[in-house]
């Protein structure tokens, strides 16, 4: 690797200077490279000497004035309040903070850019309203500048304007005006901003010699892309023999003029006569031959994973290492993803990526609900987020008892009264602001809560606090300001407070010489290292295809020779160039998926190396599956030790019993059976947010017994034309049950929320369907038994270890009944009410009484017409199921894909086919050489809790042996 940029400037200060520092300045672009910098010299004396005095261009230009620096906040309610006087000289109604902040950072933004180039405010916002007035105007430019003029204004000259257009050119009028008014705001109230600072020095207001007298000489080190205010003070010190310039370039883009890397030291050494003080510039990319790893990752995260391992194989024991991220989003995931090493991160740690900006947040989504909007309830998900996070500390019990209210009561909405949470630190979170001038004080009150609590932790987290207090300041700035404006919305106010706390940044502590620094691409200049890993290199990001927004179009932009998105890709350019002159391990990574984010494309420079240069290529494409970690093993439970004593001691000894459910449960996953029923591991409670069918298959059940309960136990048939009666009444039955599942007073339909709609809608259609078959195929009916869950068990004998035991069984019996056909044939009926995808149809006998049942309903309502008929002594039971989806074409009968129906003989000799494989199942189930282990067979449902424990299972043929 050639000398390091840095190490070339030590070694002229000392051939310069020798012991005589103490009256040098030298001045960076920004902190960082002051370390580096020291670390040399003090490498080339290798003594103590008097050390240079070191600035950032900002603190040195900055010791001109005495004024205070305006906070960005500050500037933004100066030109608030002054643009809204103007428009009152206007006659025009001002405007509201909330119409006037999308374009404050604008004008901000580009006041500061003319600041800085110098440019005359009222040539550039001169009014625009035809081209032969432009031509008029400025006839101090040249052609080619008025040509870009008029190709700017074309879109503006044709018959008439659009109420925008008018809207702008209004702006524009009034625009030098304003610049004229917040200069003398911020004069008045003795501040300044750099732009400023920076114009009033080149304009001689502020003395600029004075800056150098102090010193020997002022040395620039590491500039790239000069403002015309720069490039007129660096040539003034220059020609007084005051300043010394470093540029860190090499001939390989300087000298190629179609090289966009070089384009801004070509001007600054070839157009504005800046001296480069380390003389002729080496050619050392170009005669480099060193490999340069490309990685294609299958995903924006999945680059930070490679990097891992790439980290593991290439770092090195006295080698300088850097991340350079391209794409400084991918913080988070990286620091996810290191290996245990020193790391040192100058980016910072962003408060949007913190528990802390989780909270505020939620806060902030809250209140715009109900303080704003003034609704009284809030989504179950923003409590269920504040009760999880962490730096809300609410105790477990009070916890758990809020989630359990929201689950019983599967409220995807919770009123603000119902909402106890007592214990947390932030007790007060869902109470309503009672006026607009309560949310930064309350914002700011939650602050200090956050504070104080993490104050008495043991090890407090010094990332969280700085975040905190940059908060606090942010908010005491925003109030300030807030104060003087009257009827501030709460929305508006959380809008802004969203955007000006979203910069806020702390840094991870490390030392800036050792380890692994992470930093972004601009804070890399000056700076070289051993090996760097550059991270998010793909086109659309380096370079970036969007500059900052401007109200300055392109064409005029050109004309005044301000910055324009080509700038911004040459700046790009040099900053990645540079490090291809210093390391000596290059590894460069990109994102290959093509999604709305991503490109899918490496970056074009790299694409123009490749082609240009002698490095050479080595191109690696990620692979999928990437398993991290490897596959587990199958999870199987034997029934051995305590698994084998619990089950004996529940079931044999203690006759619990088993339902059809936990039957259906053993045959499609016996693991499923032994996590529920032995283990005894309950599904988490939850709420759905789509519509559950569980709670549909309740309020049917609760409905159809209201319906039918007045006949049970009549002993004479009744007529179905008394259902029509009962029609007319499901509506108000429904509305009921809703309400009662959901613990609520309703008495409308129109009380509903949406899915709740849907809910009464569905349920009607269902019963409906129900009542209108039964009214269609039969002339009368009797009720024998109606939803019973409570009387129907029976012991049934099965072989345990060689002896006969006996297990209990019980069925629950949503209807049975008797039905005189149109035909006047009597049936004895049990019938089952089904609201998913259940089915009467089945393949064969075989797929049905066996492990992975075809059809779980059949086998279902066959055990309940077994219990039944055991329990009763009534016979010849019919299984009938009441698929609401389905009846009206496959009617209620199980049946055959061969067109057997499972009535009569069939029925019967079915029913004892049954039996058998209901003791078969029975015996295996408490077989203790048959171990628990999950059907891999078996579909999966996504919101199946269970799926983790089953997830590896793997066919009997394919075990290994």
């Amino acid at each position: 690797m050639s000398t390091a940029f840095l190490a070339l400037v030590a070694q002229d200060i000392k051939k310069r200077f020798g012991l005589e520092l103490s009256d040098i300045a030298i001045v960076f672009n920004n902190k960082r490279p002051i370390t580096y910098l020291k670390k040399h010299l003090a490498n080339e004396y290798g003594h103590a000497i008097w050390s240079p005095q070191f600035f950032t261009i900002q603190e040195f230009l900055g010791r001109a004035t005495d004024d205070e620096q305006a906070s960005p906040l500050t500037q933004f309610f100066y030109l608030y309040q002054l643009h809204n006087e103007l428009l009152r000289e206007e006659g025009r109604e001002p405007e509201t903070l909330e119409e006037f902040y999308p374009i404050a950072e604008i004008i901000l933004s580009d006041f500061g850019q003319l600041d800085y180039d110098l440019v005359n405010v009222d040539h550039i916002y001169m009014e625009l309203y035809d081209i032969a007035k432009i031509d008029l105007e400025f006839q101090h430019l040249t052609p080619e500048q008025q040509e870009f003029i008029r190709k700017f204004w074309q879109a503006f000259s044709m018959q008439g304007h659009t109420g925008l257009q008018e809207r702008f050119l209004r702006l524009w009028k009034r625009l030098p005006k304003l610049y004229r008014a917040f200069k003398q705001k911020l004069n008045d109230n003795r501040q300044t901003n750099y732009p400023t600072v920076y114009r009033k020095l080149a304009e001689g207001i502020l003395d600029a010699a004075s800056l150098t007298a102090p010193f020997k000489k002022v040395l620039f080190v590491g500039f790239n892309a000069l403002s015309a205010a720069e490039v007129k003070l660096f040539k003034q010190w220059q020609e007084e023999d005051k300043a010394l310039f470093y540029f860190d370039v090499d001939a390989y883009y300087l000298e190629d003029n179609q090289q966009e890397a070089g384009l801004f030291i070509r001007q600054n050494i070839f157009h504005h006569g800046l001296h480069n003080a380390l003389g002729d510039t080496p050619n050392i990319i170009g005669s480099r031959k060193d490999d340069i790893h490309v990685y294609a990752a299958t995903g924006k995260v999945s680059q930070t994973k490679l990097l891992y391992d790439v980290l593991q194989k290439h770092e090195q024991e006295g080698k300088t290492s850097a991340v350079l991220l391209a794409d400084e989003t991918l913080l988070v995931p990286l620091l996810q993803s290191l290996p245990d090493i020193k790391v040192n991160i100058t980016t910072g740690f962003p408060l949007t990526q913190s528990p802390i900006y989780g909270i505020l947040d939620l806060w902030m989504n809250v209140h715009e609900r109900i303080s704003h909007q003034k609704k009284t309830k809030v989504a179950y998900q923003d409590i269920e987020t504040f009760l999880n996070n962490p730096l809300t500390k609410v105790n477990p019990t009070e916890k758990t008892k809020n989630l359990n209210f929201i689950a019983e009561r599967q409220l995807l909405e919770v009123a603000l009264d119902d909402i106890s949470i007592k214990t947390s630190v932030l007790p007060n979170f869902f109470r309503p602001l009672a006026s607009s001038k309560e949310v930064i004080p309350t914002l700011t009150h939650m602050v200090e809560l956050l504070l104080q609590s993490l104050s008495l932790d043991q090890h407090i987290k010094q990332i969280d606090a700085t975040l905190l207090i940059e908060t606090q300041k942010v908010l005491n700035q925003l109030h300030l300001g807030f104060e003087k404006i009257p009827d501030l919305s709460i929305l508006f106010q959380i809008g802004l407070i969203r955007k000006a706390i979203a910069p806020i940044a702390s840094a991870i502590e490390g030392d800036p010489l050792e380890g692994l620094q992470i930093m972004g691409l601009l804070e890399s200049r000056c700076l070289n290292f051993d090996n760097i890993y550059i991270l998010g290199a793909n086109e659309g990001i380096l370079p970036k295809t969007s500059g900052t927004p401007t109200f300055i179009p392109n064409n005029l932009r050109r004309a005044y020779g301000l910055p324009i998105l080509e700038n911004q890709d040459a700046l790009s350019a040099y900053l990645f160039y540079r490090h291809l002159q210093y390391s000596s391990e290059i590894h460069i990574f990109y994102n290959s998926v093509v999604d709305e984010s991503s490109s899918g494309e490496e970056s074009r420079f790299l694409k123009q190396l490749e082609f240009e240069s002698n490095f050479t290529f080595v191109k690696k494409q990620q692979q999928q599956p990437v398993l991290f970690p490897p596959k587990e093993g199958e999870l199987m439970i034997p029934k051995k030790g305590k698994v084998w004593q619990s089950m004996r001691k529940k079931y044999i000894d203690g006759k619990a019993k088993i339902s059809a459910t936990a039957l259906t449960t053993y045959l499609h996953s016996p693991l499923q059976f032994f996590l529920k029923h032995v283990a005894e591991i309950k599904e988490p409670p939850r709420i759905a947010q789509e519509f559950e069918m569980n709670l549909l298959g309740t309020i049917i059940h609760n409905v159809m017994e209201v319906i039918y309960k007045p006949f049970k136990g009549v002993e004479d048939f009744i007529s179905t034309q008394i259902l029509f009666e009962k029609i007319k009444d499901i509506d108000s039955l429904i509305l009921l049950q809703i309400a009662k599942e959901y613990a609520m007073e309703i008495k409308e339909v129109r009380e509903l929320n949406s899915l709740q709609r849907i809910l009464h809608k569905i349920a009607y259609e269902y019963i409906k369907m129900y009542l209108e078959y039964d009214i269609k195929h039969f002339q009368s009916f009797r009720i024998i038994e109606l939803e019973n869950d409570e009387d129907y068990e029976i012991s049934i004998p099965i072989q345990v270890e060689g002896k006969e035991e006996m297990l209990k069984i019980y069925g629950i019996i949503d209807r049975v009944d008797q039905v005189v056909t149109s035909d006047g044939v009597v049936k004895t009926r049990i019938v089952d009410y089904k609201t998913g995808a259940d089915s009467v149809s089945f393949t064969s006998i075989e797929k049905v009484f066996g492990p992975n049942t075809e059809n779980k309903a059949m086998v279902q309502t066959m055990f309940y017409a077994y219990v039944f008929e055991q329990k009763t002594g009534i016979q010849h039971l019919e299984p009938n199921l009441y698929v609401a989806r389905k009846m009206r074409e496959e009617g209620t009968l199980f049946s055959g894909k061969k067109g057997t129906v499972l009535t009569e003989e069939f029925l019967v000799e079915q029913k004892s086919n049954f039996v058998q494989f209901l003791k078969r199942t029975l015996e295996e189930l408490f077989n203790p050489e048959v171990p628990f282990r999950h059907n891999p067979e078996v579909h999966v449902y996504p919101s199946d809790p269970y799926t983790l424990f089953y997830r590896n299972a793997v066919k009997e043929e394919d075990d290994i042996q």
